[in-house]
Parts: structure tokens; C-alpha cells; sequence
């Protein structure tokens, strides 16, 4: 289940590991290197609300699994074939194709996780199969560099056949992670016989017509996601030449500090999911990972100290803003609403990555990259004034964003006791209602039978039996 996701992450950030190496042997500029990724978030603006319901309706979740698993290889492939025959337009393709399978395999591994753990170890598989996702990114970074080293020793020259070469081998990744997809699938039916286990679903409801209903505070939500995340990923993707032109770090050494964000992120996340879950004050948390970001975004741009301090900052704000930001929907929202919120949260973050994308790689292009680094300040900026607001609008409006786990707990428990008081209370007055109903004709006649002694059928008894038996129940 964890290996499930492996290749799409590992493939995701290819690009941005073989920056130099596709911009050279493809001729492009930044720009167009950066619709690589913008390509990659283009079906999934749409995709996120439909992802969840062709699992639960149309395929189901083993066949879903292995058809998005298909997805990604088959992207992955047209990718590389776009690098052998020197055409830029497939490989933008590619990355659609692989789009298409990469988000929706992220929901059908959840589907399962939650299929085979809840109510036992989930929260831990959840952050093994986040780790699990981390690792795959951080091989990518450092190791596809090497592999192009070698292919292009093999071949003695570079060129855009090498960089084919180079992505059709990390493409071996998207098939051991289909063929994870095809196990998990046999033992997902094996256990459906021997456990009588039915298939997982996401249980996601999808209204479009719920997103008029969205309060100020989801919007807020919203708008600290898309501002925030805008200046992380598509950093990331342009980080590698950053390091080695504004630091003059070896190809190797930038490709480790670009990956430490990655590496961080792999133990943080859930001992932050931990820290978060006991302590609560979710909006502060938030507030403390958008000031830390934006301290590192600061540094990169206008000294010159060591990065890997700004870095690692940055790795240790992206891990916990991802604990405190996302559960806070789930305070906000009703639960019918849930699967609405987070797919419009998903389609506006993907909306956001593939515009910021393109805006990055055109700053980069004509400004350079002290313009690039004001601009992603200015995104932190925006997220830092949107999670102020958000803390007064909460404040105001009396909301739960920023309780602490205590609180909360208590107030839950208050909650649960009041309902089941009143679920008490409603089943007395429906009893009280049914001793007062009117008795019907035969049930008169019967009784004023019984009163003037004749005899009654065998059938009475046995219903005044039944009368008894449930009064002695109750």
C-alpha cells in the first residue's frame, strides 16, 4: 500500500531533478520548462471532484487503482518518448496523461488505507504512506542526475536521446508501484472470500451546489492553501539552478539542499499530526508555518547565508502547516459537505500550482531570481494576511479553529450526552404518543368481550403474551 504511490512521486519531480539537462538537450526556457508542471495540474482541477465517485461508483477500488496505476505509466512513458524524438509537445502530453492518474491514485491509496485500517492503526499508515511518498521525491533528486551521468557515459554524448533514456529508466518505478496495484488488488478479493470484506469507498459526496454555503472561514482556508503551496512546489521545481547559480553548488550538493524539504517532511509529518492532535490551536500552528516560511523565503533571497538553514526551516513550516491546515476544514464544515470542501480545496490548490507554474518560470526568464524570490514572499505574504483574518473572523463569530484539544474534547463529550438526551427524550414521547393512540374495532370488541366473559380466540392470548413479553423488556 505505502510502494503504491512511489512512482508517481517519484516521477513527479523529475523535471525539476533534471532541470538543467531538459532545458539544455530540449532548448527550452523556463517557462516552458515550468508547464511541465503546469500540464500535470491541469486535468486535476477537474479531476479532484470526480476522482473520488468513479472509485466508489464506476470502477471500484481495485480496478480504479490499477486503471489510474495504468495512467501513470502510460504518462510516464509518452513522457519519455517525447525527450527520445525531440518533441516538447509530447512531453507536455505526458505530463497530462500522467496527471490524470497521479491524484487519483493518491485517493484510491487512502480508499484503501481505510479500507483495510480503520478504527485500528490508521493514523499510523496514513504518515508511513506520506513518508513512503517523501522518500520517493527525495531518491528522485538525488539519484536521476547520476543515472543521466551514466547514460550519457554509455552513449558518449548528451542530447535529448540521453534525457529519453534517463526518463524512460526512472519510468521503472511507475511499474513496480502497477504491480503493487495488481497484489493489493488479489489480496483486497482474497480477503472480500476469506473475511467477507466488503470493497472500499472513499465515501465522498460530491454537491457542487454546497460550495454557496461555504462560510468566510473556508474561504480563508482556501485562499492560505493555494498562496502558500504556490511558493513551495513550484520553488522546488526551480530550486536546483538556484543553488548552484546564486551559491555555486555542485550539481550534487544542490540537488541534496533542493531535496531536504522532502526529507524533513518524511519523520515530521506525524509527529506534528501527533503535536497538533494533543495540543489543538490549529490556527496558530498554521500562523507559526507561514511566519517560518516566509523568514526562509527572506533569507534565500536577500543574504547570502548558508541555505541549508533556510531550508530546513522550510521543510519544518511545509510539515506542520500540512498537519494544522487541512483537518481545520473538517471544523468548519458539515460532514455531508466534507467530500465538496476538500475537492474544491484540492481543484483550487492544482488551479494555483499550474498558473503560479507559469507565472515563476516568465518571471524567471525576464527578471531573474531575486524577482522570483520577492514574488513567492509576496504569495507567503498574502497567506500570512488571509490566516490573520482568519484568527479574527473565527474570534468574532465564535468558532472552534482555535481551540485547544481539551476544549474541544469537552465540548464534544457535552455535545454527545445533550444528543443523547434528547434521542432519550424523543423515544419517551413516541412511547407516550403510542399509549395514547386510539385502539382500533376489534381491539374494543375483544376487550369488552374479555369483560363480559365469552370466550375469546387462541390468537388473543398468544398476542397478549407478546404484550407482556415486551412490557417485561421495557
Amino acid at each position: 500500500m505505502c510502494f503504491l504511490g512511489f512512482g508517481s512521486y517519484f516521477c513527479y519531480d523529475n523535471p525539476a531533478a533534471l532541470q538543467t539537462q531538459v532545458q539544455g538537450d530540449m532548448k527550452v526556457n523556463t517557462a516552458q520548462f515550468m508547464s511541465l508542471y503546469a500540464w500535470y495540474s491541469w486535468p486535476n482541477v477537474v479531476l479532484c471532484f470526480f476522482g473520488g465517485f468513479l472509485i466508489d461508483r464506476v470502477f471500484g477500488i481495485r480496478l480504479g487503482t490499477i486503471i489510474f496505476g495504468t495512467f501513470v505509466c502510460v504518462g510516464q512513458v509518452i513522457f519519455a518518448l517525447g525527450a527520445l524524438f525531440n518533441a516538447f509537445w509530447l512531453m507536455d502530453a505526458g505530463r497530462f496523461v500522467f496527471g490524470i492518474g497521479g491524484e487519483s491514485l493518491a485517493v484510491a491509496q487512502n480508499t484503501y488505507a481505510v479500507s483495510w485500517f480503520k478504527g485500528k492503526e490508521l493514523n499510523l499508515v496514513f504518515g508511513l504512506q506520506l513518508s513512503m511518498a517523501r522518500i520517493g521525491s527525495t531518491v528522485n533528486m538525488n539519484i536521476m542526475g547520476w543515472v543521466y551521468s551514466r547514460v550519457q557515459d554509455l552513449l558518449g554524448s548528451t542530447g535529448h536521446t540521453t534525457l529519453g533514456l534517463t526518463l524512460m529508466i526512472g519510468g521503472v518505478t511507475c511499474i513496480f508501484s502497477l504491480i503493487c496495484a495488481l497484489i493489493l488488488a488479489y489480496l483486497d478479493k482474497r480477503a472480500e472470500k476469506l473475511l467477507c470484506k466488503k470493497q472500499g469507498k472513499t465515501g465522498e459526496v460530491i454537491k457542487l451546489t454546497d460550495v454557496k454555503d461555504f462560510s468566510l472561514s473556508l474561504w480563508l482556508i482556501f485562499i492560505i492553501c493555494v498562496c502558500y503551496y504556490a511558493a513551495v512546489f513550484p520553488f522546488i521545481g526551480l530550486g536546483k539552478v538556484f543553488f548552484i547559480e546564486k551559491f555555486k553548488f555542485s550539481p550534487q550538493e544542490a540537488s541534496a539542499i533542493n531535496s531536504i524539504v522532502y526529507i524533513i517532511s518524511a519523520p515530521m509529518s506525524p509527529v506534528f499530526g501527533f503535536l497538533v492532535d494533543k495540543l489543538g490551536k490549529n490556527i496558530i500552528w498554521v500562523l507559526c508555518a507561514v511566519l517560518t516560511t516566509l523568514a526562509s523565503h527572506i533569507m534565500l533571497a536577500f543574504t547570502f547565508w548558508n541555505p541549508w538553514i533556510a531550508m530546513c526551516m522550510l521543510g519544518v513550516a511545509y510539515s506542520l502547516l500540512a498537519c494544522a491546515l487541512w483537518p481545520m476544514v473538517a471544523f468548519v464544515v458539515p460532514e455531508h459537505q466534507l467530500g465538496t470542501a476538500y475537492g474544491f480545496m484540492q481543484s483550487i490548490q492544482n488551479l494555483g500550482l499550474a498558473i503560479i507554474s507559469i507565472a515563476a518560470g516568465t518571471i524567471l526568464d525576464s527578471r531573474g531570481y531575486l524577482f522570483l524570490e520577492v514574488f513567492f514572499s509576496a504569495c507567503i505574504c498574502l497567506s500570512l494576511i488571509a490566516v490573520v483574518m482568519l484568527y479574527f473572523v473565527n474570534r468574532l463569530t465564535g468558532g472552534d479553529l482555535n481551540w485547544s484539544a481539551k476544549k474541544r474534547e469537552k465540548l464534544q463529550k457535552l455535545a454527545a450526552a445533550e444528543a443523547e438526551e434528547q434521542e432519550k427524550l424523543r423515544r419517551q414521547n413516541e412511547d407516550d404518543l403510542a399509549k395514547l393512540r386510539p385502539k382500533d374495532h376489534i381491539s374494543l370488541r375483544n376487550r369488552y368481550l374479555s369483560r363480559l366473559g365469552a370466550q375469546l380466540p387462541a390468537n388473543y392470548y398468544s398476542h397478549l403474551s407478546t404484550l407482556a413479553h415486551r412490557s417485561v423488556l421495557k
